[in-house]
Order: structure tokens, then C-alpha cells, then sequence
């Protein structure tokens, strides 16, 4: 990892896993010893703007049968070309139309300056703080060696980092989280502070302690990302049981490491970071809460509530 920093290498990684419920069952102890592939080196290099990067998803038997109920790769390949535009015409065009779009969303949410964001829907009523000097990016990002790159493939989502400290109240996860060998199902969080204390779930609770136990940053969110109805992913109206897939399909949050660039100014210093509200952590893992019956409003310095997303659709466009 550091020789790929230090010779601004790049790093592809392929998901697609045989076995998502591997670990169900596993206690949270043993749990949050392991998150290979994921090495706090990685995360720190990726998140740093330190290489151009990209995960992809690579059709195998076992998730083709767990989709369709037989092992059709074909077919998989199928959806995932749908998700990720190369079923157009001319994808490179399609994705340098889509990234333009994104990045006006970005550009859009930065004039609004938003002190936060909330969210309201069954099971959930959440307010995630923002930063004064919040950045608001896309799919595509730059280095810190001006390589600019699509991190995702695919990626709907327009993204910050929030002010860990200021997030509060509940919110109810509208797709299964697929989480280190566990499948988590009916996932329901409670922030007080801006950190999660108390988690419940249908199942596999235990597989999101031992990640939110990993450090002192895992229970704090690093990520806030917003994503509507446009996605060419949610329109196939899969749920691919699988993060890459799932996370660009509708709004999703994430606990763990924040985003450096996504704060002008951040300080160096991890315990200076801290003091603003930027959490750091060797984990960090999104899970989804949005869809048709949540909407996003964003908060203004004033207090006044401006709708962002109503029955799944963008409304700051214009």
C-alpha cells in the first residue's frame, strides 16, 4: 500500500463475494478483529486522495443464483452492464454526460451552504450536521497528483463528510447490509452526540457492533451521500446484496473514516480534526437509507428546511 502512494499507483479492487453470510452468527468480539481486505493502510490511501482507484463488479455462479435462482452469469453481466451504462451506445460519452451531471448536484449543493441534512421516513427521523467549510463532491474525483478518476463503478451519489458530532436521532436501513461474512437484515441505528448508541436489528445485529467496536471513530459517520430515482442502478429494481451495487441505488450513510478533501482546510493532525468534528477511523462501512418513502431536506444557516429529495426525486436542479 504505501509503495502504491508513494509511486501514485492505482487500485483496482473486483467485489463479488461467493458466501455474504460466511460469518453470520460469529461473535462480535471475533468479528471485529478481521476486516482483510479492507487494511487500515488501504482505507487511509484511498480516502487520502493518495491513488486514482475504482471497485467493479465481477459476475460469479454464486450471486448469479442468489439474484435469479439459477447461476446465470450472462444475464448478471446483462444487469451489471444496465448499472453501469456500457449497455449505451457510446458509454464513455454516457459517462462523461452523467459525471457533468454529478458534479453540477455538487455544485448546486455548495451554493445552498447547508448547516445540515435531514431525513424522515418509517423508522426514521435523522439530522446529520454539516461542516462550514463542507465540500460536496461526485463520482469523480482528482489526487493528490491531479489524476482524475471514477471511484466506483458505477456511482450515482453526490457526497460529504458531516460533522461526526452533530449527528442525532434515528434512522431505519432500507436495503440489507452486507457487512465482513454477514448479512445484516432490518437494521436500525440510534445516534445521541454523533455517535451510534444503540443498534438493533433482525438480524445479524452483531456483525455491525463488532464493526462499530473497531475504534473510537467506528461509531461516528465519515460519509453522507445522496442519491434519487435517476440512478440507472435503482431502475432495474434489483437489490443486488451487494454495497457497491445497493449504495448507488438510493441515499446512504457511512460510520468510519471521513473523506479529507471534502473539508477545505483540515487540519493535519488527527487530534485536530477531532476538535472540528472530521472523524477518523480504520473502518468504514455505508449502508443504505433512503428510497421512494424518505425525504431529504437540507437545513439552512437561517433554519429554514429546503426539500433536496421528495418521493425519490432530485429537487435542486435548475
Amino acid at each position: 500500500m504505501n509503495d502504491l502512494a508513494e509511486n501514485e499507483g492505482a487500485v483496482i479492487s473486483i467485489t463479488g463475494d461467493p458466501v455474504p453470510d460466511l460469518y453470520a452468527d460469529i461473535p462480535a468480539e471475533k468479528m471485529r478483529l478481521d476486516h482483510m481486505p479492507a487494511t487500515p493502510s488501504m482505507l487511509k490511501m484511498v480516502l487520502g486522495g493518495r491513488v486514482n482507484w475504482t471497485i467493479v463488479g465481477g459476475p460469479i455462479p454464486e450471486w448469479a443464483e442468489r439474484l435469479f435462482g439459477e447461476p446465470d452469469t450472462d444475464r448478471l453481466w446483462d444487469l451489471m452492464a444496465r448499472a453501469t451504462r456500457l449497455d449505451s451506445d457510446d458509454p464513455v460519452q454516457a459517462w462523461r454526460d452523467h459525471v457533468a451531471r454529478l458534479k453540477q448536484r455538487a455544485e448546486r449543493l455548495q451554493t445552498h451552504s447547508f448547516t445540515a441534512l435531514r431525513y424522515r421516513g418509517p423508522g426514521t427521523d435523522l439530522t446529520i450536521g454539516l461542516h462550514p467549510d463542507t465540500r460536496w463532491l461526485s463520482g469523480s474525483m482528482v489526487t493528490s497528483a491531479e489524476i482524475e478518476h471514477i471511484a466506483n463503478m458505477p456511482t450515482e451519489e453526490v457526497f460529504t463528510t458531516p460533522d461526526y458530532r452533530k449527528t442525532e436521532g434515528t434512522v431505519r436501513c432500507t436495503r440489507p447490509l452486507y457487512l465482513d461474512g454477514a448479512i445484516v437484515e432490518g437494521l436500525e441505528l440510534t445516534f445521541k452526540e454523533g455517535e451510534i448508541v444503540e443498534v438493533k436489528a433482525d438480524r445479524n445485529a452483531q456483525a455491525v457492533e463488532a464493526d462499530i467496536g473497531t475504534d473510537a471513530g467506528a461509531r461516528r459517520l465519515g460519509e453522507v451521500a445522496l442519491v434519487d430515482g435517476t440512478s440507472e442502478v435503482g431502475k432495474t429494481g434489483v437489490v443486488f446484496g451487494n454495497t457497491l451495487f445497493d449504495e448507488n441505488a438510493t441515499c446512504h450513510i457511512a460510520w468510519g473514516a471521513g473523506f479529507p478533501n471534502a473539508v477545505e482546510g483540515l487540519p493535519e493532525s488527527p487530534e485536530e480534526r477531532d476538535r472540528v468534528g472530521f472523524n477518523s477511523s480504520t473502518t468504514h462501512t455505508d449502508t443504505m437509507i433512503g428510497g421512494p418513502e424518505v425525504s431529504v431536506h437540507g437545513v439552512g444557516p437561517d433554519g429554514t428546511e429546503v426539500p433536496v429529495i421528495i418521493d425519490n426525486e432530485w429537487q435542486l436542479d435548475g
